[in-house]
């Protein structure tokens, strides 16, 4: 005979009663990043930011297995195809991406972020009975493996808004500042991402978006995951802003030199107008806007001519150039007063050459 468990679950489902759940019952889940395992077989497993009723976060590492392993498991448990349950005990489940035995696995990995995604945001927005089933449960929760796993950059939770601003010590009591204690060192990926190291304190100064914020530490300021640090004191409600910042847009002009003649882009960018970029995001960026991946970057010098950019040292010598030539060049407001000339990598016809 089988056990009937089902009396809480069906007291909830009835009543609807979301304030009877555990807090530490998961209720939302955003895939933050991918990671390759390197082993006898090599394969990619999902970086999951997972938030509570409670109001917690944290981080879980799980492969497209465990997700399928989930899903036929609870579809033998509450499928109304199956016969052998009643109505009142069965929920129509989400769809879950199928099985790809065929291709590159990062690629596979990566396109099945949305649909993932999209399964784990359907399946806890079920009946709130469903959200106690122990293997729904299990799924989600952080074992100690997950925990004592260092995150990476978690790249898919970056906020669009990387505006650092320049601050001050605080002037008031330190310990009654809102600061956090890092769990994991950080590297950020450009000068608008603080570097944090394990045990450091940061104070905090504001709420970026719902995962990332902005403090300081060690005399320098910029933007970081909330996910790499322990909140000693919260921030004030009202320091806290919405995703997106209400920061405008800044216009990047870039031009593609190629020999059939020159394609000129305004690529809007919400990054501030003094940020210096990385040269390994801006070719990044410019391959997705051009649609090509065998380019390099350039700008011009004061005599006119086309300097190849190697290097975040070449990076700073384009600012400060431009930045000597404003007066001469009239541009809107939100333009960066430098440009770039994105030519093939192995183009150096556009260079002079003259002794």
């Amino acid at each position: 005979m089988r056990k009937n468990t089902m009396s809480l679950p069906q007291q909830l489902r009835e009543e609807s009663d979301f304030d009877q759940l555990p807090h530490n019952i998961p209720i939302t889940a955003t895939i933050a990043d991918i990671e390759e395992v390197k082993g006898f077989i090599d394969y990619f497993r999902f970086i999951i930011e997972v938030k509570t009723k409670g109001g917690s976060k944290y981080l879980i590492y799980r492969r497209y297995q465990e997700f399928f392993n989930l899903h036929q498991i609870l579809e033998g448990k509450y499928s109304p195809e199956d016969p052998d349950r009643p109505g009142p005990n069965t929920c129509n489940l989400p769809s879950i991406p199928g099985k790809i035995f065929m291709g590159n696995k990062q690629e596979i990995a990566e396109s099945r972020i949305p649909e993932l995604n999209t399964y784990m945001k359907r399946l806890l927005g079920l009946p709130t009975w469903l959200l106690l089933d122990d293997n729904l449960r299990m799924f989600f929760y952080q074992s100690d493996q997950d925990s004592q796993h260092h995150p990476r950059a978690l790249r898919r939770l970056r906020p669009r808004t990387r505006k650092v601003k320049t601050v001050k010590s605080p002037k008031t009591d330190l310990f009654s500042s809102p600061r956090a204690e890092a769990m994991f060192d950080f590297r950020g990926n450009s000068k608008a991402e603080l570097n944090l190291k394990r045990g450091e304190v940061i104070f905090l100064l504001r709420r970026v978006n719902a995962d990332w914020l902005e403090g300081m530490a060690n005399n320098q300021t910029g933007i970081f995951p909330e996910s790499f640090v322990k909140i000693i004191k919260p921030l004030p409600e009202s320091d806290s802003e919405s995703e997106g910042g209400g920061h405008p847009y800044s216009c990047l002009r870039c031009f593609l030199l190629t020999p059939s003649g020159v394609d000129t882009r305004d690529v809007c960018v919400q990054e501030d107008l003094s940020i210096q970029p990385t040269h390994k995001d801006l070719l990044a960026h410019m391959r997705d806007v051009f649609k090509i991946d065998d380019i390099a970057l350039n700008y011009r010098d004061p005599e006119g001519d086309l300097i190849r950019i190697l290097d975040d040292d070449d990076i700073q010598l384009m600012i400060t150039e431009s930045q000597g030539q404003c007066s001469k060049v009239k541009r809107p407001v939100n333009q960066f007063p430098w440009e770039l000339h994105v030519t093939l990598t192995s183009d150096f016809s556009v260079y002079n050459v003259e002794a």
